[in-house]
């Protein structure tokens, strides 16, 4: 399975719960059909992947309001970090650290949790996601 379908390729920049869920949802779909993943961390979202943070409260995305904040207290389910855990045990999922916001940043490698693999540039990322690509 190498072709660009049968791949899903995501940027993740925002770090909110709320969009973190999202796409973890997706990679895990993706996983179970046996889809290539590959992940690259900007910004916001790669902060959010520091060890001491992973778990931690990262709020919702502002569009959610005080319905959707009162929505998501209700929400029971499992915690994205751990969806991307069980995704990476049953598939081919590769989360890459964007190395240019590393640099922003000021993280070191050893400051993330291990569900990141290695810590990629732009043009290596675009070689392996293939042709399309989603951000998130």
């Amino acid at each position: 399975m190498d072709r660009d379908d049968d791949r899903l390729s995501l940027v993740l920049s925002s770090g909110t719960d709320d969009r973190l869920t999202g796409a973890a949802v997706l990679v895990v779909g993706a996983a179970a059909m046996e889809r290539k993943v590959e992940i690259l961390l900007q910004f916001w979202a790669l902060d959010s992947f520091r060890a001491d943070r992973i778990t931690k409260d990262h709020g919702l995305s502002p569009e959610a309001g005080t319905e959707g904040q009162t929505l998501w207290e209700w929400h029971e389910g499992m915690h994205w970090s751990e969806m991307l855990r069980q995704a990476k045990e049953i598939g081919d999922v590769s989360i890459h650290a964007c190395s240019l916001s590393m640099d922003l940043l000021k993280i070191a490698p050893e400051d993330l949790d291990p569900l990141v693999d290695d810590v990629h540039g732009v043009a290596a990322f675009l070689a392996a996601a293939g042709a399309a690509i989603t951000f998130v």
